[in-house]
């Protein structure tokens, strides 16, 4: 049997006909920038998250830099990020001008180590970038206590996070700003780079529409820096067909992550993702487990035909990209511990009861618990 760790095929002939139907009417109107379906989908996540603003952009990167330039974070500023996040969560930071100080993780969450964060607080700190890692939403009221009394900005990076809630919030939405990648393997899904950014505030509303096309407030002419990040018509049709869908995927994902559960909880020494408590609703754009015997794992599991991935096998501050930029070294033995040991399994909506249980036999077999 072969199971990829994602299957992208899977899922789209229930969405076929709309699509290839909306890249129709593009064509014909060859509106292919700033059209219809854009503000339509701009509308749609706003309504959908409960904020006032939403803006398409090229990638989730893009919405991170974005959120930094449009909070003045720049020279002189620190900005805090847990170290399991991805290399975009640096380069925001980098390219805003700003230093990255790096958290260490709490393995219960995912999530920054509150403890750790309070400790990293200078008087240069200026914003915290929270990164809902796999989909499992952060402890919001401590970290917007610890925001507020400090006079921090919070960026969400919700990437790996559309539609989890907190407290019957949706995540993304806490902070001044939040940004969504919506790339091919994410939950919410275009079939290119697509992102997406979002806010309750007019003034940062303004900055937030005309970064992404050059500060160009009207026509030729640019009312400040920007740079060139669009969201095309053709990706806001498939958004908006996924869009449709969301609610019922993730479910599914949260079924399949009980299965999991259910099937692997008894296994020693098997780090397994947090159960939600009910203030709680992961989505779960990865199940990560985590064990010292990795490589091992990943290898039995692949001559049984099991895809599986690493997210992210390096963490931020071991980064040669951050290495030779700022070079400091860090102690954070849980975010390297985590780093060594997850590895992700298949969990998509469209995995088979078939598929499922052979997943979790084969697992259980590598660990001599069948």
């Amino acid at each position: 049997m072969k199971i990829p760790l994602l299957d992208l095929r899977r899922g789209f002939e229930e969405i076929e006909e709309e699509v290839l139907g909306g890249f129709k009417e593009v064509f014909s109107s060859m509106k292919i920038l700033n059209g219809p379906n854009l503000m339509a989908f701009e509308k749609e996540w706003a309504e959908y998250l409960g904020v006032k603003y939403a803006f398409g952009c090229s990638c989730g990167t893009s919405a991170l830099l974005m959120a930094l330039l449009a909070l003045g974070v720049g020279k002189g500023d620190e900005v805090l990020v847990q170290a399991n996040g991805f290399i975009a969560d640096f380069e925001a930071i980098y390219y805003a001008g700003a230093e990255p100080i790096f958290l260490e993780v709490d393995p219960t969450t995912f999530g920054p180590d509150l403890t750790d964060l309070k400790k990293k607080i200078t008087p240069r700190t200026k914003a915290l970038i929270l990164i809902h890692m796999y989909g499992h939403p952060c402890e919001m009221d401590e970290i917007l206590e610890i925001c507020k009394e400090h006079g921090l900005y919070l960026v969400e990076d919700a990437s790996h996070a559309h539609g989890a809630e907190y407290k019957g919030k949706k995540v993304g939405t806490f902070g001044q700003i939040g940004c969504f990648s919506c790339g091919p393997v994410k939950n919410l899904n275009a079939v290119g780079d697509a992102g997406v950014v979002v806010t309750n505030d007019d003034n940062l509303a303004f900055k937030l529409k005309y970064f992404r096309v050059h500060g160009q407030v009207e026509k030729n002419h640019s009312f400040f820096p920007g740079f060139n990040s669009r969201l095309d018509e053709l990706q806001a049709v498939i958004l908006r067909a996924k869009l449709k869908s969301l609610d019922r995927k993730n479910e599914e994902r949260r079924k399949i992550a009980s299965f999991y559960w259910e099937n692997l909880s008894d296994i020693p020494g098997l780090l397994l993702p947090p159960i939600d408590p009910p203030y709680k609703k992961s989505v779960y754009h990865r199940y990560v487990i985590g064990t010292p015997k990795r490589e091992e794992l990943v290898n039995f599991l692949k001559e049984r035909g099991i895809g599986t991935g690493y997210y992210y096998p390096i963490p931020l501050h071991k980064q040669r990209a951050y290495l030779e930029t700022f070079g400091k070294k860090w102690d954070l033995p849980v975010a390297e511990r985590l780093a060594q040991e997850l590895l992700a399994i298949p969990i998509y909506p469209e995995l088979t009861e078939e598929e499922l249980n052979y997943i979790v036999t084969s697992i259980r077999a590598f660990f001599g618990m069948n």
